[in-house]
């Protein structure tokens, strides 16, 4: 098995990966287009040629990153490659001297094993504004929010929302 970084021709298989897993409402899908424009956040582990799991690692703030659309073929399962995907989205963010990173998932059992912990969707201010606000389950949501503390005792910096909401400006007065 490689884990690598996704490239652009890759986008097919990772779309495919997430839409099986999307389709039992085991996590959110993702649109095709959306890959593509986040295709550099992506590792995939490939097995014989063949893409058989993909992990993101978005960064969503200067010191904190997410660990989305985590997919494992089910064909290919219980050989590690979710585990391999996530350790090397936590290399990257250790890379990045990142302070934590997290994940909204269903599959608490796997990441606490990796060292996350589960934290109430209140604790995480910038995944609501920037990502929950625009999603169908925004009012429902039942994905559990998970946190891996990279660097011990260190917090992400403050949040302050004015520092991601855009100030409403009227394309039509000059």
């Amino acid at each position: 098995m490689e884990i690598r970084r996704a490239t652009v021709a890759d986008g097919l298989q990772i779309h495919a990966l997430i839409t099986h897993f999307a389709n039992q409402e085991l996590m959110l899908p993702r649109p095709l287009l959306n890959i593509y424009e986040n295709i550099r956040d992506f590792q995939v582990a490939v097995v014989d040629g063949r893409i058989v799991g993909c992990s993101g690692l978005h960064f969503t703030w200067g010191d904190m990153a997410e660990v989305r659309s985590l997919a494992v073929d089910p064909e290919a399962g219980r050989r590690g490659i979710g585990r391999a995907l996530v350790e090397a989205n936590i290399a990257e963010a250790r890379e990045h001297n990142l302070v934590q990173i997290y994940a909204f998932t269903y599959v608490t059992e796997f990441f606490a094993k990796m060292g996350f912990q589960v934290v109430a969707h209140e604790s995480m201010p910038r995944k609501v504004w920037m990502d929950c606000v625009n999603c169908h389950k925004l009012n429902c949501c039942d994905e559990v929010a998970m946190v891996l503390h990279l660097i011990e005792g260190v917090q992400p910096e403050p949040f302050d929302v004015s520092q991601v909401r855009m100030p409403i400006v009227n394309p039509l007065r000059r």
